[in-house]
Parts: structure tokens; sequence; C-alpha cells
């Protein structure tokens, strides 16, 4: 075992601080890696603070890491020191169910293996995240980098990209495809670039009129403000799919009914249980569905996706000392469009 620099959180109400956690040694099949940046999902901060109510302290965060191949266990094949990778929510899998064979390991029949906040295989050794110096996984769970993808903006490809590609591939955006996206932060701001990037007409619905020029930025087509009543009626029955990155609570109802017929609402985002008309979905055949992140195949896809049509996440990059102060912009959306921590400050801190 070798011990690293990290940081961690000691309980939902005490601060993310400097916490020295140890990592395996490389197995046969294993790689170490160097993490060079790790970005904060809002998930993290979730977790961390316990809202969701399966926080395991001390919690190491951190599901969006990229850096580089440090060293290799001697079966390894298919990565050499110096490859640029990444790694994003889960580190192992049963291997076996039918969702893994499927290569859709993230529901796997045993449950993943979450990259932090988690147990390994044998169910008693925590899972410690990327607000690290290095981490050690499997090789199969590792995902190669493209060289044209900016190493701090790939990171948020890791949860935010994959989370919002693999359901805009499954359901069909592209040309000719009305694509709306719900919410414009760390999920809404890629789902936008990535429709746009797979020739769908975009737009992007927010509570918020202040989103409007982001959503240009962006490159969305059209901006619709939800809290105008009128805006809502007139553009109903208007889209082929809808993509809910929403973690508040909201009516579904209202974002059904602004679907053509056979048209797809799919979340992503977790807001509290929300009421739901049968008709809603019955007088246009509509279907509302959710997905989770997508799998290491998937994942290699839309990372390759994105190298070859130029998307990358918007960020800002802090060092590790202000990652305390980050999630509390986070908290008040006071971030464009994610935060990425760079890796070298906490080494720096540590020498």
């Amino acid at each position: 075992m070798t011990q690293i620099p990290a940081y961690a959180a000691h309980g939902p109400k005490t601060p993310l601080a400097p916490f020295p956690i140890e990592r395996r040694e490389p197995g046969p099949h294993d790689i170490a890696i160097d993490i060079a940046f790790c970005g904060i999902c809002h998930s993290d901060l979730h977790q961390v603070r316990d809202e969701w109510g399966r926080s395991i302290f001390p919690m190491v965060p951190g599901h969006e890491i990229v850096g580089t191949v440090q060293a290799t266990g001697g079966s390894v094949q298919r990565f050499r020191v110096g490859d640029g990778v990444g790694v994003g929510c889960f580190v192992d899998s049963c291997r076996h169910c039918e969702s893994c064979r499927d290569g859709e390991e993230q529901f796997c029949a045993e449950g993943m293996t979450l990259t932090y906040n988690g147990y390994e295989r044998d169910g008693k050794t925590p899972t410690y995240g990327g607000y690290s110096t290095r981490i050690v996984v499997n090789e199969n769970y590792v995902l190669r980098l493209p060289d044209k993808l900016p190493r701090e903006r790939a990171a948020p490809l890791l949860c935010a990209g994959i989370t919002t590609y693999s359901p805009l591939r499954r359901h069909g955006a592209g040309p000719g495809r009305r694509v709306g996206v719900l919410g414009l932060g760390g999920l809404g701001h890629m789902a936008v670039k990535l429709a746009k990037a797979m020739g769908a007409h975009v737009t992007v619905l927010s509570h918020s009129a202040g989103k409007r020029e982001g959503a240009r930025m962006l490159g969305a087509d059209h901006f619709l403000h939800t809290a105008d009543a009128d805006a809502l009626k007139k553009h109903s029955g208007q889209f082929d799919l809808l993509l809910d990155t929403v973690s508040a609570a909201h009516d579904y109802n209202a974002a059904l009914d602004l679907l053509r017929r056979d048209g797809t609402l799919v979340l992503v985002g977790v807001p509290p249980p929300s009421p739901l008309a049968a008709g809603s979905l019955i007088m246009k055949r509509r279907h509302l569905t959710g997905s989770l992140i997508g799998g290491i195949r998937e994942t290699q896809e839309m990372l390759d996706f994105c190298a070859a049509h130029g998307v990358a996440a918007d960020v800002e990059v802090i060092p590790i000392q202000k990652v305390n102060q980050a999630y509390d912009r986070m908290e008040r959306g006071d971030v464009h469009y994610r935060f990425v921590i760079d890796l070298e400050s906490l080494r720096q801190a540590f020498r």
C-alpha cells in the first residue's frame, strides 16, 4: 500500500480538509494513474452533505478523473506508461451479469463499484475518489483520452458528458429532430453542446431568464423561459425529445405537454417526487424514461465523439484549497458550468 495526499469530508457538517489515504499497489491487470484534474459534480455536494442518506465517512469525493498512467501491472495490455486516461463514476462491477456482458456495467445486477462513497468488491474496503493525487483501477474500467481533448475540459465528460450523451444518442437526437434541454447547469450545458454536434435543433428551457445569453453562446437555436405560461402554451407539442437535467422539484406534466406524439422525456436529474397525470402520457403516446451515465464502451464512444466534434466542458479550474468555496458557489449556481480541481495544487502542498 502507498500513502498519498487527498481531501476528505469527515462528516456532513465538516468542510473538506487534507487527509492521507492508502492506495493499493497495481495488481496484474491494474493501472496506477497520476491524477491531473478532477471535476466537481453536484452529486459530490449531495453526498458530502449526506443529502441522499447513504454517505460513508471519511469520504474522498470525485468521479470525473483525468490523468496519466504512472505504472501498469504485468498483464495489462491496453495501456502504457504515459498514456492519457480517464476514470468515471465506477471502477468495477461483477463482470458476469447480463448488464456487464452487454457493456452496461452501470446497471450491474450486483451493483457497480462506485469510484467513491462505496466499497470494493470485497464489501468492506472503502473506495476513495479523485480529490487525490493518485488512483489505481483495473484496466477494463479506464478510458483512453483522445489527444485532442484538453485535459481540464475533458474531466467533466466522465460524468456530465456521458450522462447526457447516452440518452441523446439512444433516443435519436440528430438532423431533423427538435431537442429541448431543461436546465442549464453542468449537465445542461453539455447536453446543448452534444445535441448540436449531433445535428439537432436545440432549445434551452429554463426558469431563469438570465440563462438566455448563456444558451445562445453554447450554440442553442432557441431559448424558452419556463416561467412564461404563454410561451409554454405556444410550444405545446413541439419537441421530439426533452432531456430533463433539473434536480429541483418541478412539474413533469408541463414538460410532457411540450412533446409531440411519440415524443420522449428523459430524466437525468434526481428531483424530489412529482405527481404524474396518466393523461400526459396517454393522449399523445408520449414516453417518460430515465437514464444513468453509461457503460465503459459507450463512455469511450462519447470521448471519441467529443474529440472528433470539438466538444468539451466549459470549466473554471481551481486549486484544491478552494474546494469548500467552490461547493458554496455551486450551491448558489455561481459557476459556468463546471469546477475542475487542478491536483498539482495538492502535490505542491505536500512537497
